[in-house]
């Protein structure tokens, strides 16, 4: 029952980001210059962040697959591995975004660029960071030698949401740092 919760749960996830992304294809669509003059986002550190950050979706499914064997030990690392991954991806998120925001091109409060920039990678910054949350509970849920029977869908209900968050941010990375 769990999991089916979170994947109903995950279904208006899917229709708030829906929302975000056609607010951004229809303030561009409407723009006479995407991006404005003087955005200069850094793609390729981006990029390489967008891979840390999908490189934790398969550290969380082997967590997972081990605790669903009753490796105990081997899903708890791997568990410490994905908050290290998506720790080291929301970090990225507030450099960037300390940085973006001394340019007028990417101010939120200069263009809807920045705005929108801000609203979309500041939302999924949070649902990462509530992703980490839920991975810390985890990490309780394992400190005992057996785990109790509702763990495995615990622990699969988290990765179905921590799977969500990554291909949003792929979304997400496409349209805010690859469209010109």
């Amino acid at each position: 029952m769990l999991g089916v919760g979170v994947i109903i749960w995950l279904g208006s996830e899917v229709m708030f980001f829906s929302s975000l992304f056609a607010a951004f294809f229809t303030i561009r669509a409407h723009a006479t210059v995407w991006p404005p003059a003087g955005a200069h986002l850094d793609t390729v550190r981006a990029g390489i962040f967008t891979i840390v950050l999908v490189s934790s979706s398969f550290t969380m499914q082997k967590a997972v697959f081990d605790q669903e064997r009753g490796e105990r030990r081997s899903a708890k690392l791997w568990i410490w591995i994905t908050l290290v991954l998506g720790a080291t991806f929301v970090a990225n998120q507030f450099f960037e975004w300390f940085t973006l925001v001394h340019t007028p091109a990417t101010d939120p409060t200069v263009t809807a660029y920045g705005s929108l920039f801000y609203i979309m990678s500041g939302l999924h910054g949070l649902h990462v960071a509530l992703g980490l949350v839920a991975m810390v509970v985890l990490l309780g849920r394992l400190k005992g030698p057996k785990g109790d029977p509702g763990e495995t869908a615990v622990f699969q209900g988290v990765s179905y949401y921590w799977h969500f968050v990554d291909v949003v941010w792929i979304g997400l990375y496409s349209c805010l740092f690859l469209l010109k």
